[in-house]
């Protein structure tokens, strides 16, 4: 049994603000050296689809942290989608949401796998941290 912590991730939804909360979190988790991975099922797939996560929209009467972002100089999702991917964050789409949206593993981001929820069960069963969005 390593020492190391393991950080499990579900990503449910599929706006601006869950996708930074998602990614900011498993950055974080991977930057110290924590094993992490993320379970994207029904509208969290938008986070990491390959035009979807471009364009995420924000809650409504939110539109004013856009700006904010950019004064801020945030990254955008498409940047912390690379950043994660180079950390090694495992990312495992969900079959099952996808073949019920008729999505392809072709339409999403590089290096992801796609399993269905015993795939990150099987992952998450040693998790020290667990946590959705």
């Amino acid at each position: 049994m390593s020492n190391k912590t393991k950080v499990a991730i579900i990503a449910a939804n599929g706006g601006l603000f869950d996708a930074y909360k998602v990614f900011n979190i498993a950055s974080a988790a991977a930057a110290s050296d924590a094993e992490v991975g993320i379970f994207f099922t029904f509208e969290g797939l938008n986070l990491i689809h390959k035009e979807a996560h471009k364009n995420l929209p924000l809650p409504e009467g939110k539109e004013h942290f856009q700006e904010g972002f950019q004064k801020a100089n945030v990254p955008s999702i498409e940047e912390l989608v690379e950043v994660a991917t180079e950390m090694g964050v495992k990312m495992i789409a969900c079959q099952m949401t996808m073949d019920v949206m008729s999505l392809d593993k072709d339409q999403f981001v590089e290096g992801i796998e796609v399993g269905g929820a015993a795939t990150f069960i099987d992952y998450a069963k040693d998790a020290n941290i667990t946590l959705s969005f």
